[in-house]
């Protein structure tokens, strides 16, 4: 242990008295190139990305699997896990800084519970599928049969590596406008989709905000018996959030609290102030 803590002290002060020239060749140490992405594939990868691409490389070594270590060959080049690691604590960061400008009143504890409620290897993996990140991957075919079978695990590592990428190709600012705009919306929608209790989520969200328990009322109920329909508003202090339909009240109750919650998500500005 006292040696890990010696190299991380001696590591300290070689980086705060780096020469640009050191830092770039332990850069290029770090990310050599593999140049297994194609001009085409970049120019497809910045478009489905949203951002610029100025080193390949960091964007290689994101999308490249362990797996595919063996397929290249050659001893000086990384798997993505390393990025992985560090895209990880940059999305934790961000989605904690987006969730403590945009929920002011709400405490650590149950902001704790929308950041895990939002950021996990689940929404991960979609955001991956979503923005067609599975077939920029480099595996192995062994790999590649079990991504097919259903193994999201390697989507979602390779979506934090890309965080990571990102934010050493192009800095902090542009990492977060990639995590607020493009992933933290997919987020939010895979989680309202998922998790199919709304009231249970809008009474979490409310009550923390300091608000009383959300009230529901039935305002319309048409149709004979044997085939009703019933139509909800849900109040938060006294106000309409939300309106839903349904054939009972419970699941119209379900559907409002579903409206009050999106609408509560398109009213949050995004990015910070």
């Amino acid at each position: 242990m006292k040696e890990i803590v010696r190299n991380l002290y001696e590591n300290l002060l070689r980086l705060t008295g780096a020469r640009s020239e050191s830092a770039q060749a332990q850069f290029d140490e770090l990310f050599p190139p593999v140049e297994v992405l194609s001009q085409e594939q970049i120019a497809d990868l910045r478009t489905v990305l949203g951002v610029s691409i100025e080193n390949a490389a960091l964007f290689e070594q994101a999308l490249t699997h362990r797996s595919y270590l063996q397929v290249l060959d050659s001893p000086g080049h990384r798997s993505n896990e390393r990025l992985e690691f560090l895209g990880d604590a940059i999305l934790g960061m961000i989605t904690a800084e987006y969730l403590f400008y945009n929920h002011k009143q709400v405490l650590e504890g149950e902001l704790t519970k929308m950041r895990s409620w939002l950021v996990n290897k689940n929404s991960l993996a979609v955001c991956a599928r979503a923005l067609r990140i599975d077939q920029f991957l480099f595996l192995s075919y062994s790999a590649q049969q079990s991504l097919q079978r259903g193994n999201d695990g390697m989507l979602s590592d390779a979506m934090e590596a890309l965080i990571a990428a990102v934010y050493l190709d192009q800095g902090f600012e542009e990492a977060r406008t990639f995590i607020v705009e493009k992933l933290l919306p997919i987020m939010v929608s895979e989680s309202l989709v998922h998790d199919t209790n709304y009231k249970s989520i809008l009474l979490e969200l409310v009550q923390a905000q300091g608000a009383q328990a959300p009230r529901y009322n039935v305002v319309k109920e048409e149709g004979p018996d044997h085939e009703k329909s019933f139509t909800v508003d849900v109040l938060v202090s006294n106000e309409v959030l939300g309106t839903g339909s349904g054939k009972s009240k419970k699941e119209a109750e379900q559907q409002a609290a579903r409206h009050a919650l999106e609408q509560m998500e398109h009213s949050s500005p995004h990015g910070t102030p």
